[in-house]
């Protein structure tokens, strides 16, 4: 097979990457192994058109051409996951999508509460332990290995003690260093050996000298986001979190949402690519976190992780393939405790890792660790709890059932598949209000200064803003009636223009179209039908729940208001309405402090019925009534109808 040259000229990069690849190369295989970062956000599925590239010299095979006009091909454009190499080509890359916080700093973070309960001695399966050995002579030969197990045995009362091959390698000499006075970091979690029904006590970490028992003992709880990891470096004596640090989870330059990550890690070594990672990412927040309070990652003894069925499957390395084919079995749900070395963490090699259980592919351990930290499991009354995001799960109940589903909202309340949509970054478009006399928008921007696009909070403000001004009607037409320059007929469907190109960083006018509503509407469409056929199913009216609890991190940032008028939220009193974060970290942190909260979060999950809403005819029923603004039964929102009958009916309107 011949080779070919492959140049990539990169914006952001002075000197040109030259690579030789065989004939039928995909550019974004080529890219990679020359090392030049291409962006797939749909995981190279050619649906979202923001891996283009220009072909500069030569040319390549487009197998499609899906997002690009006829004037941009004719200008050598290319989806760099959907065209492949036949010749020598040289192709420019632009800059890619700059992934910045949410905030203007990570270190604006919330006090975190010990929990009143907490008692280190107690909870806590982590401990220092002194051992003050007799050195070996002629007359007691003794092995090393023998008498730290028989120290350990004798402070503790367990039969066995287990360790690694890693740390027994060290053993010898750590002892002779520390003058057979030593500390061990010991791992108490009760295990059960088959063979002789014997306890155990597992060896982390051996080290010469007494150290302080209760001096701080490192840890870390982790929450892997399809969009965002989360870190909390903690002190495991104290309980107290001593930092906090977040990033964009670097699969999302192969996939936004989960199905497409799949998708891409079944293709040749994308299984290995997204491994990789999320583990840079997790292990960069880790250095992070350790510099701010100057400790080594060496430290940290015990790790928590949590995070929806997906991300569980691609950080382990385990096929998730079957979790989006027909019926949707995940490879393992209740994982065992393994160790960092194992994971691939950069953390203590034999540290302890508890990955927590999720109930389904859907439903997660970041469900099950948000239902613990909600406290829903222990209400007497029934809640809901909601995760607004790209899987829309939902969990129904109180301390005596629980029931859960999930439901596909996609995307778009992040940003993808909207036009003009972003991330929530510097530069996001995040609350928007439109007169309703002159129809002229206002906006508040991330970081302030000019706009590159609309993040999902602005885009739910503006769907709403737009329908009570009339500039959609409920079923989300665009109103070409009214005689307003920013309602107009764009190049492919109706649109209105929220900034204009003078205004906007990018110089290009900035729209929400037709095609952005349809994906929005559907998107909140989705998780409307998602809790109410839910609700339907156990017999409960919502309007009998006694608080609707919103977790995920992109649930702090919503207008409830603005959320209840488009039909995204039941219209219920805002007082019933809690925000709670991102309680997927918060129960990690909880589990990771305590074995019972451990314990508590595995039995959650056992609890908890998962309805599989694909399999169920009434979510159809209930998706497509809920495909209009509020909804096609105008009831279910009273407090809109009233609003809506407030305003002055325009005789001009579609």
């Amino acid at each position: 097979m011949t080779d070919h040259k492959v140049v990539f000229s990169v914006e952001s990069i002075e000197k040109n990457i030259e690579v030789k690849v065989p004939t039928g190369t995909l550019l974004s295989d080529a890219a990679a192994k020359a090392g030049v970062e291409i962006g797939q956000p749909c995981g190279g599925q050619g649906r979202c058109g923001r891996c283009s590239i220009q072909v500069m010299e030569g040319d390549v095979r487009r197998r499609s051409t899906l997002r690009l006009s006829p004037e941009s091909i004719s200008l050598g454009y290319a989806l760099a996951c959907q065209s492949v190499v036949e010749a020598d080509v040289r192709i420019q890359v632009p800059s890619q999508e700059k992934i910045e916080r949410r905030l203007a700093s990570d270190r604006q973070v919330a006090e975190i509460t010990v929990p009143h309960d907490y008692e280190y001695v107690q909870d806590q399966t982590i401990r220092r332990i002194h051992l003050s050995l007799t050195p070996p002579s002629m007359d007691d030969q003794t092995d090393d290995l023998s008498r730290v197990n028989t120290g350990i045995r004798t402070q503790l009362g367990f039969e066995q003690v287990e360790m690694s091959l890693n740390l027994l390698q060290k053993i010898g000499p750590v002892l002779r260093d520390g003058d057979w006075k030593v500390t061990g970091i010991v791992d108490m979690t009760e295990r059960l050996n088959e063979s002789q029904g014997n306890r155990s006590v597992r060896l982390i970490d051996l080290t010469p000298g007494l150290i302080d028992e209760f001096s701080p003992l490192w840890a870390i709880a982790v929450d892997i986001g399809t969009t965002t990891v989360t870190l909390w470096l903690v002190d495991l004596v104290s309980g107290q979190v001593k930092a906090q640090v977040a990033e964009y989870n670097g699969q999302i330059a192969r996939g936004e949402d989960v199905i497409s990550r799949i998708i891409y890690a079944g293709k040749n070594g994308g299984a290995i690519e997204m491994r990789t990672r999320v583990l840079e990412t997790i292990n960069g927040l880790l250095d992070i976190a350790c510099k701010r309070i100057n400790i080594k990652p060496s430290q940290v003894v015990k790790g928590c992780i949590s995070g929806n069925s997906v991300m569980m499957h691609l950080l382990l390395g385990i096929p998730a393939e079957s979790i989006r084919m027909s019926p949707f079995i995940t490879t393992v749900n209740h994982l065992p405790h393994l160790t960092a070395q194992e994971v691939g963490l950069g953390i203590q090699p034999d540290a302890t890792l508890i990955c927590l259980p999720g109930v389904a592919s859907y439903v997660g351990a970041d469900i099950t660790a948000g239902v613990l930290s909600s406290a829903l499991d222990e209400a007497e009354n029934v809640s809901l709890f909601l995760d607004v995001g790209t899987n829309g799960e939902t969990v129904l109940g109180n301390r005596d059932w629980l029931v859960a589903c999930a439901c596909s909202a996609g995307p778009a309340f992040e940003g993808a598949g909207v036009q003009n949509g972003m991330r929530a970054t510097a530069g996001a478009i995040e609350e928007v209000w439109i007169n309703s006399t002159t129809l002229e928008p206002t906006y508040r921007v991330i970081g302030g200064g000019k706009p590159k696009g609309i993040c999902g909070s602005g885009l739910i403000s503006l769907l709403s803003e737009a329908f009570l001004t009339g500039i959609i009607d409920k079923a989300g037409n665009i109103a070409l009636s009214k005689d307003h320059p920013r309602i107009r007929k764009g190049r492919s469907s109706d649109e209105y223009v929220v900034a204009w190109g003078s205004e906007t960083e990018t110089g290009q006018d900035i729209i929400l179209t037709r095609v952005d509503i349809d994906n929005l509407i559907r998107a909140k469409a989705a998780i409307y039908a998602g809790f109410t056929v839910l609700a339907e199913n156990v017999g409960i009216s919502l309007e009998t729940a006694d608080k609707v609890l919103i977790g995920g991190s992109f649930g702090k940032y919503i207008n409830v208001e603005k959320a209840i008028q488009i039909g995204l939220l039941p219209d219920l009193e805002w007082s019933r309405f809690v925000f709670l974060g991102n309680t997927s970290i918060r129960g990690a942190y909880a589990a990771l402090l305590d074995w019972k909260k451990e314990e508590r979060i595995s039995r959650i999950a056992k609890r908890m019925t998962y309805i599989e809403l694909s399999a169920d005819n009434s979510f159809y029923e209930a998706f497509t009534s809920a495909l209009f603004l509020p909804h096609t039964d105008i009831s279910k929102f009273p407090n809109v109808a009233l609003e809506l009958a407030s305003k002055v009916p325009d005789p001009g309107a579609r």
